[in-house]
């Protein structure tokens, strides 16, 4: 039976006991490590920590972690610093946005401004970074190269295609920036830190690549394919705001003719009711939303196989678990 209550779907009693009371552990250092002399850093610094989410980066760390010793030193570190960078990047995310609510609350650049917003992120980069540093050197490396990629794929959908550029493969790439690279090095440092053998920590390290890209790129999916608001927002927000989906950047690619009522609603704007309906249900019988479910299923089904290194057991069938639980979101 799957917990709602963590990120990924644990059927081992023992398993989840082990991942739950760990995780209860990184909560509590986590909100020891956004601890500043300044008590305004402090509480801007927690403002989201504690407005919730689902710790799904560092609970890979601690899943990963078993397989090898998840007690070794450095492993609920590691989880951390993983958590601190994902919320980093979200202070800066929203600002960017200019987004008014996160995890259901002000964002901080609502409650207070930009500013405080973007130093607090700086503030909670800084201190991923000082945990990094306790590591050790190749921690450090991992994780300048991961943010080089989030610091990348941020920029990338900033500035946007360029003329000789293919705004799928832009895309796919941002996507592996912003999302995949991040949940990538999660696995990796729990692999590692655990003392796993090298296949493995880099079998699970491409996994986490995988379906890091396919937890996004289903959100695509049910951004056009859901009749309600079960993916977390209206169905079709995306669409609306012009924000580029996997499904939209597919159906743009189409030389068929009749799809040019579709081309002209996309091209258009959407913030009028009647359009965004239109284009919505356009979407919603194209072959691209069929397209771009077989890539995610891809996705997982590559993913899962990279698993193959692992014995059979809980934590195989928990990471296994979690690759199908993407796919059937595009269901």
């Amino acid at each position: 039976m799957k917990d709602s209550s963590l990120a990924l779907p644990i059927v081992d009693t023992a398993l989840e006991e082990r991942l739950r009371s760990r995780l209860e552990q990184v909560e509590t250092e986590l909100l020891g490590h956004v601890q500043s002399e300044a008590g305004f850093v402090t509480e801007a610094a927690r403002h989201l920590l504690t407005a919730g989410g689902k710790r799904f980066r560092p609970l890979l760390v601690l899943l990963a972690a078993e397989t090898g010793n998840p007690d070794a030193d450095g492993v609920v570190t590691s989880a951390c610093v993983v958590e601190l960078t994902h919320l980093a990047s979200l202070y800066h995310d929203d600002v960017m946005d200019e987004a008014d609510l996160r995890r259901g609350a002000e964002s901080a650049n609502a409650r207070w401004d930009n500013h405080v917003a973007i130093l607090t992120g700086d503030f909670l980069f800084s201190k991923s970074s000082e945990l990094t540093a306790e590591l050790g050197a190749e921690a450090v490396r991992i994780q300048a190269r991961t943010f080089t990629r989030l610091v990348e794929g941020q920029i990338l959908e900033t500035l946007g295609p360029g003329p000789d550029d293919d705004p799928l493969q832009h895309y796919l790439r941002v996507v592996a920036g912003k999302t995949g690279s991040l949940i990538a090095t999660s696995a990796r440092y729990g692999a590692r830190f655990a003392g796993a053998p090298l296949e493995v920590e880099e079998a699970l390290t491409e996994y986490g690549e995988k379906v890091g890209v396919a937890f996004q790129l289903s959100d695509d999916i049910l951004d056009i394919a859901s009749e309600s608001a079960e993916s977390g927002k209206t169905p079709g927000t995306d669409l609306r705001e012009g924000v580029p989906t996997l499904p939209v950047l597919i159906a743009r690619k189409s030389t068929d003719p009749g799809d040019a009522r579709l081309h002209e609603l996309l091209d258009g704007d959407l913030s009028d009711t009647a359009r965004h309906a239109e284009a919505l249900g356009l979407l919603r019988d194209h072959q691209a939303l069929a397209e771009a479910r077989r890539y995610v299923l891809g996705l997982t089904a590559d993913a899962k196989k990279l698993l193959k290194v692992l014995p059979d057991g809980p934590v195989r069938e928990a990471l296994e678990g979690f690759a199908d639980v993407v796919a059937e979101r595009t269901a």
